[in-house]
């Protein structure tokens, strides 16, 4: 290698080194440039609250007297939950009829609202908010996704993971959900339960789902029970062939079934046969238990709802916040009035 090689590849070298160094200076300049300019706007913003204090004082102090008054002369809210776990996909149905539920409470139409909830009218005007929220967790969504893997097959199981049922788990995926209603009378939920409950098992379509579902397990339940005495005449039968077996005299040749035929079931196979039913059938009895109402009420509305002391809603927090975010709002736009003038002025634009 000669010199002048050496001499050209020192000076790219060089070259590539201040290149990356103006880079590097470049990116700190606006890092820098950044942070400044946020550092301004901080004392902009505190010299802002300095100048207009003793406005946001004023305007606090009046929400907080607006806000007490009207906590003081508002009426108490209670609140009750009820938790269920809806059967024959029937939650869709159940979020739809809560949200009517919750619109008539909204737009005060109690007359509607107590036709609806089997309640008289003056109940319904209790009524302030009705809601539904599901619930659920880790463990419950494991075992839900297990559940719904089993159901596909082979092809889609490899196409779907656990994080992909997650990001597509939304309410209506819960198992369990909880219903929520807000009234200035503590009796008024437990009222409503009977209604809520009902007009999902009014429904033709479910009702047919129902007895679809009790007929599919009565005809389970019979098939195992006829397996299990097909078993047990089986197993009488082994009993007796031993009993034959061991009062034959010496010398009598005898005879082995699980030896001369093949397909006989062995006494062995046929206890866990005889298992395998009998968890079937715990199962089967589980699911009986599980599918016998099409709203199952894991928790029902107490006799007396609780009252409602959020402390973060009340008129005497949230009142300051809205007058002080006016005023904040109305000093703007006088600020950026008087900004608009001067740049009519400065460049004769007027």
């Amino acid at each position: 290698m000669t010199m002048k090689e050496n001499t050209s590849e020192e000076i790219d070298l060089g070259q590539l080194f201040i290149l990356v160094g103006n880079a590097f200076n470049r990116f700190f300049k606006i890092i820098g440039n950044v942070l400044k300019n946020i550092f301004h706007l901080i004392i902009l913003f505190l010299k802002f609250i300095r100048t207009h204090l003793f406005k946001f004082t004023i305007a606090t102090v009046l929400g907080i007297v607006v806000g007490g008054f009207w906590d003081y002369n508002s009426q108490p809210r209670y609140r009750s939950s009820m938790i269920i776990e809806p059967n024959f996909n029937s939650v869709q149905q159940l979020y739809n009829n809560i949200e009517f539920y919750n619109q008539l409470a909204l737009q005060h139409e109690s007359k509607a609202l107590s036709e609806a909830l089997r309640i008289n009218e003056n109940e319904a005007s209790h009524i302030k908010k009705v809601e539904i929220e599901s619930f659920s967790d880790e463990t419950q969504r494991i075992k839900q996704f297990s559940e719904f893997i089993s159901g596909l097959d082979s092809i889609s199981q490899k196409q779907v993971d656990y994080e992909y049922y997650l990001k597509n788990f939304n309410d209506i995926n819960a198992k369990f959900h909880r219903i929520k209603i807000e009234a200035t009378s503590q009796d008024i939920a437990k009222r409503c339960q009977v209604a809520i409950v009902t007009s999902i098992e009014d429904n033709e379509y479910f009702k047919l789902q129902k007895q679809i579902n009790d007929h599919n397990i009565a005809l389970k339940d019979s098939i195992i029970e006829s397996q299990q005495d097909e078993i047990n005449d089986l197993q009488v039968f082994y009993k007796k062939i031993k009993i034959i077996e061991a009062e034959k005299p010496e010398g009598v040749t005898s005879i082995n079934l699980a030896e001369n035929k093949p397909n006989q079931t062995s006494e062995i196979e046929l206890l866990n046969q005889a298992r395998k039913l009998k968890d079937e059938k715990i199962e089967l009895n589980n699911e009986k238990a599980n599918t016998k109402n099409t709203i199952n009420v894991i928790s029902e509305f107490p006799d007396k709802a609780a009252l409602v002391n959020d402390f973060l809603n009340k008129k005497i927090v949230l009142i300051p916040v809205v007058f002080d975010t006016i005023l904040f709002l109305a000093l703007i736009l006088i600020l950026l009035n008087r900004y608009l003038i001067r740049y009519d002025v400065k460049n004769n634009t007027i």
